[in-house]
């Protein structure tokens, strides 16, 4: 059993009822920035990311909304957990909107964090007032990040002594310099010296093919209003893929941003802003 912040404070027979230790081991507290008024929206970052990816677009948001950014588990400063599910992540999401007494939200996911976005979509339908899905659909995939995982694990992380290191042995796998410098936003100092991955590395790891490349589970279709949006140069949703949508999103529109490539936010931010603001403020 999961027990909210709220319950914590306004509860204490719950103190009597439950041993503290598993309290304090199932309290979640996931790591999370916000910013601006209005109605709240949460945006949930893609594999290997973190909240700050989404920074530039949360605070020109912020202009409409109250932002919150948010690390997903075994990301960014938000806890390291051995399991890395769909079904976790969404409870996860579903505790921290408790915690911060977020009663109803608007939900962004990019790549994974849209397919969590799709997985808290069908387990929280009633907390939801608008979903955005950008740059995936809830499918299997076959993969395509086993290179990156692969000149993560080859850096000798407990050794390096500076981030040239480990940049320039990312660089003997890895060519493309955008990769580079987005997976560099991992590193981060020991306390103590030396160098550690801000993610969960060996968890990714391991839970990569079984469960980060699966679709989320779903039995019902999805009745919250949803905008998906994809990229022109990008594979990742396809129109073989549109019956898949159909079926699952009872209410939903799919719309194509020219000349993105599966960073949507980061090659077409301000196209991506406008079809955000267009679609919930409406």
């Amino acid at each position: 059993m999961r027990v909210s912040e709220r319950d914590l404070i306004h509860d204490t027979d719950i103190i009597d009822t439950f041993d503290i230790h598993q309290i304090l081991i199932d309290y979640v507290s996931l790591n999370y920035k916000t910013f601006g008024q209005g109605p709240p929206l949460i945006i949930l970052h893609g594999l290997f990311g973190m909240l700050d990816n989404w920074k530039s677009i949360g605070t020109q948001l912020a202009e409409d909304f109250s932002v919150y950014l948010v690390d997903i588990r075994n990301h960014g400063r938000s806890p390291h957990y051995p399991t890395h599910t769909y079904a976790e992540i969404a409870e996860d999401l579903n505790q921290w909107m408790d915690q911060q007494w977020i009663h109803h939200a608007s939900l962004v996911g990019h790549s994974m964090g849209g397919k969590a976005a799709i997985q808290y979509a069908h387990d929280y339908s009633d907390k939801l007032d608008k979903l955005v899905i950008v740059d995936i659909v809830p499918k299997t995939y076959t993969g395509g990040h086993e290179a990156i995982i692969q000149a993560l694990q080859a850096v000798p992380i407990d050794q390096v002594n500076s981030r040239a290191e480990v940049e320039e042995s990312l660089q003997t796998t890895i060519g493309d310099r955008g990769v580079i410098l987005f997976l560099m936003k991992n590193l981060t100092r020991k306390k103590e010296g030396g160098f550690q991955w801000k993610m969960n590395l060996p968890v990714l790891a391991e839970n990569y093919t079984d469960q980060i490349m699966a679709s989320p589970t779903y039995q019902d279709q999805i009745e919250v209003d949803t905008l998906i949006v994809r990229g022109s140069k990008s594979n990742y949703i396809t129109d073989q893929d549109i019956p898949l949508l159909d079926n699952l999103f009872s209410k939903y529109r799919l719309e194509t941003c020219q000349g993105a490539g599966h960073w949507v936010h980061a090659d077409k931010p301000k196209e991506l802003i406008t079809l955000f603001k267009d679609f919930i403020l409406t």
